[in-house]
């Protein structure tokens, strides 16, 4: 039997999957890191601890494993997005990196909309300007550490500089360049005119390749290390949310993915790179070769609800606290809950805009306020599925992975909302499968991540949509798109007094 594996590495830690032929995943471990929050906004992490926590984890896999190392035939990655790596000539890290959920960097996009454009911005990179993006981080720094920059011979993204160190070779892959504002995405180059325009070389960028690609095996030192073999073949991998797709079979047009962690993703499949979303949505190369993804963010939707729970029934499993929600009928009696306890990203990028309960009356109990924050968080996933059908997207089987795929009750109501059939799949192991899958395509165990995802992916329920509940929901969900702008004044208003 031949293996590969998935190493995802996450904002809070790197799991790796030890996977066979069959995709079964035979040996998980996970390893976790700190962040660095030196002051309210900032995100940092020391890529030296993605390194050590690696090597740590792969060491501590082939510790468990029975068979011979030489049929571990590969490795490849997930990444976290976004984060600005940036090392000297001699690939040397020169200050800690700086992560995606990083907020310093308001001033930076506002320079790149008056450098660029905003119309120009989206013609090239599809994407807005915004804080989580990787050239706004570039020009903090340029602004703030001008001797860091000067320093810096060129940027890495994670999964990037944790690869480099596992083979000794620097590249970047297109799914996760696609998260940088430097690539021209339809054209999959690095954009000459964004780099002039902010006096960046061209030599400042890693080579770019396919996800898919071989770059190289496990050095001599990692192999000491880790008991691996050095003949071991490394891939490049993908995105975190480009990985995600990969392992729940995002591959075909109108195969859409809902991801429910403590945020929401909606992701759908694109074949085209010449659709235009006006920025509503993020464009982004996908981790297939010539293919693409949209994606809608809902910021705190797993939150939403742990935050609730954890504020009226601290106590309690999650289980126990969604006890009695399917006794509720849809719309939760007149109940209305917005999930912008953060903010929101998609479709309002708003930081000042927080949440609101519409409709409270004196016969709701606990279950109604439960089932309302469950539907308030499909209501905004829901925001992003309308942006891709109002395109001209069909949109008509949805996986359903992460936090909404646990509960029978959401995965219904998911179905009624988005008015689409819903899969819950067999084996749910995100990024780190996607990985995985990249690696076994890569060592040629199947002509096509299709054909991988045929034989590694299954569902073990679909959900369909029940018609009077959707009636229920289209309905509501008029009502729920009324209440960001008519609450937006207030919410400006009220922020003063937010402590």
């Amino acid at each position: 039997m031949k293996y590969v594996m998935g190493v995802d590495l996450g904002t809070s830690a790197v799991k790796i999957l030890l996977v066979n032929q069959n995709g079964e995943v035979c040996h998980e471990v996970s390893k976790s890191y700190p962040l660095i929050i030196e002051k309210s906004g900032y995100s940092e992490q020391n890529p030296e601890e993605w390194v050590e926590k690696t090597t740590a984890g792969l060491a501590e896999l082939i510790d468990v494993f029975d068979g011979d190392v030489s049929d571990i035939e590969g490795i490849s990655f997930s990444g976290q997005m976004h984060g600005l790596v940036l090392v000297d000539h001699e690939g040397q890290v020169v200050r800690n990196a700086i992560l995606w959920n990083d907020t310093r960097t308001t001033p930076q996009c506002e320079e790149i909309y008056d450098v660029v454009g905003k119309q120009r911005l989206l013609e090239i990179t599809k994407n807005p300007a915004l804080e989580g993006f990787t050239l706004p981080k570039i020009l903090w720094v340029k602004e703030h550490e001008p001797e860091i920059l000067e320093r810096s011979s060129l940027f890495m993204l994670p999964k990037d500089y944790l690869r480099y160190r596992i083979t000794g070779h620097i590249h970047m892959e297109y799914s996760d360049a696609a998260g940088t504002l430097l690539l021209d995405i339809a054209k999959r180059e690095w954009s000459q005119e964004i780099l002039n325009l902010f006096d960046l070389s061209t030599g400042f960028c890693p080579p770019l390749i396919e996800s898919h690609d071989f770059v190289g095996t496990v050095t001599e030192q990692i192999a000491k290390e880790t008991g691996l073999s050095d003949k071991t073949k490394v891939f490049a991998g993908g995105a975190d949310n480009a990985c995600g797709a990969i392992g729940s079979g995002i591959l075909n047009e109108g195969k859409t993915l809902c991801s429910i962690g403590t945020s929401g993703v909606v992701l759908s499949y694109e074949e085209r790179n010449d659709l235009d979303f006006e920025g509503k949505v993020h464009y982004f190369n996908h981790g297939e070769e010539n293919a693409y993804y949209t994606m809608g963010v809902t910021l705190a939707a797993g939150y939403s609800l742990s935050w609730f729970k954890d504020t009226f029934a601290t106590e309690e499993d999650f289980d126990q606290f969604l006890d009695g929600v399917d006794e509720v009928a849809a719309g939760s009696n007149g109940l209305l809950f917005t999930p912008y306890i953060v903010g929101e990203r998609t479709p309002h990028a708003d930081s000042s805009i927080r949440g609101s309960f519409i409709g409270i009356d004196a016969a709701h109990e606990r279950k109604h306020f439960a089932r309302s924050v469950l539907e308030g968080i499909t209501f905004s996933l829901n925001e992003s599925i309308e942006i891709f059908r109002n395109s001209g997207k069909t949109i008509d089987s949805i996986i359903s992975i992460g936090g909404g795929a646990k509960n029978e009750t959401w995965l219904q109501m998911q179905a009624d909302i988005f008015n689409a059939k819903v899969e819950k799949l067999a084996s749910e192991q995100g990024p780190g499968m996607g990985a995985a899958m990249l690696a076994a395509y890569g060592c040629g165990w199947y002509p096509s991540l299709k054909d991988c995802a045929q034989e590694f992916i299954q569902t073990s329920k679909t959900y369909y949509p029940i018609k009077e509940n959707v009636e229920v929901y289209k309905n509501l969900f008029k009502i729920y798109q009324q209440v960001y702008t008519q609450t937006k004044e207030l919410n400006d208003q009220l922020r003063e007094y937010r402590k």
